[in-house]
């Protein structure tokens, strides 16, 4: 059945303040206009990533982004979880099963949920031309000195930090592209400067 409504451009957005029946505030969040409840999500409470070795990722997002160890929700001491319910419930190849489970707390932003699994089927970790989340981004005050944090923790440089394109454009604005210890692609960014798409809308993207 076709979806019969239109994506509004940025512009055109701010102008309307709603969409979908959601509508925003001057400070870009969303909220129900018939007051039932300020949105169907609160917020990104945690991202959840498949590591080789749960002990070695702890210590990369450690020593990389201040990250603090939460709780362990699954120990190697406890026996692997796997079995028919298992591959069902995260939809994993049969024989799949979970080894440990740990839950990380950042300084700033949502928490990260390492997962390590034994499996007899493992695909390369996707680059950002896959289909799929493709990356997660930190955002960092300063740049230069995260980047070479990540770099001394393990993280592998996909070349020197850039500006920012476009509509998040400004004198210091930029970015960096790494890949973690074992693949994962994740990005660096700051923006203090004004972003040129602040003077098309009222809304406005997160910012930590």
């Amino acid at each position: 059945m076709a979806d019969d409504r239109t994506v509004p451009a940025a512009g055109n957005l701010a102008k309307s303040r709603s969409w979908c029946g959601v509508t925003w505030d001057n400070g870009g969040s969303a909220g129900r206009g018939n007051g039932e409840h300020a949105s169907v999500s609160r917020g990104i409470d945690h991202i959840g990533v498949t590591v080789p070795d749960l002990d070695a990722a702890t210590r990369f997002f450690v020593e990389a982004f201040d990250a603090a160890v939460l709780y362990d929700t699954l120990r190697r001491d406890d026996g692997p979880v796997g079995g028919p319910d298992t591959e069902r419930r995260l939809g994993v190849p049969a024989g799949t099963a979970e080894v440990a489970i740990r839950m990380l707390a950042l300084p700033n932003g949502p928490g990260i949920e390492l997962f390590e699994f034994r499996t007899p089927r493992r695909r390369d970790p996707a680059v950002p031309s896959d289909l799929g989340w493709q990356h997660v981004a930190f955002y960092v005050d300063d740049l230069d000195a995260a980047a070479a944090r990540v770099s001394r923790a393990g993280g592998i440089p996909l070349g020197d930090p850039r500006p920012l394109p476009g509509p998040e454009s400004g004198p210091r604005n930029r970015f960096w592209y790494a890949r973690t210890p074992w693949g994962g692609t994740l990005e660096l960014l700051t923006y203090p400067d004004p972003q040129p798409y602040e003077e098309t809308t009222d809304l406005r993207r997160h910012r930590p």
